[in-house]
């Protein structure tokens, strides 16, 4: 026995407009939904930059107070003299020279004047030298 049933052409009409509605709701969704994703990443993509920007400058400067600290170091060596010198560290923010008893330290008194600190012992000269201010100095000479 075959059954056939029959369907008003009214109630097929609905079910292809109400699917119709469906699909055309979801595609305005999805792309509304694509549109704010669009927007986040490069909102993301935006402040990486500009982090990368940022560790860029802080690179920058620590490679230029580098060479500003190496640059007087080299200058005190220089005025010292490279012969009398016997240890050069780099302590937190000085510059610790151990020189010889009988160098003459007066041109590193007159370049660098109470920022160096000089001890003399039986056996050597201890001069340290405060790089903060010497950086500071040079930054801002440099600005």
């Amino acid at each position: 026995m075959i059954v056939a049933v029959k369907t008003s052409n009214k109630k097929r009409f609905f079910i292809k407009l109400i699917s119709a509605i469906a699909v055309i709701v979801m595609f305005v969704a999805y792309y509304f939904h694509m549109s704010n994703e669009f927007v986040l990443q490069q909102k993301r993509e935006q402040e990486k930059k500009l982090k990368t920007i940022e560790i860029d400058k802080k690179v920058a400067l620590q490679k230029k107070i580098e060479r500003i600290i190496y640059r007087e170091v080299e200058t005190a060596v220089d005025l010292i003299g490279q012969r009398n010198i016997q240890d050069v560290k780099i302590i937190s923010d000085k510059a610790l020279i151990v020189a010889g008893t009988g160098t003459n330290l007066d041109a590193l008194k007159v370049r660098y004047g109470s920022t160096a600190l000089i001890k003399t012992d039986i056996t050597n000269t201890k001069i340290a030298i405060d790089l903060k201010y010497v950086i500071e100095s040079k930054l801002n000479e440099n600005n």
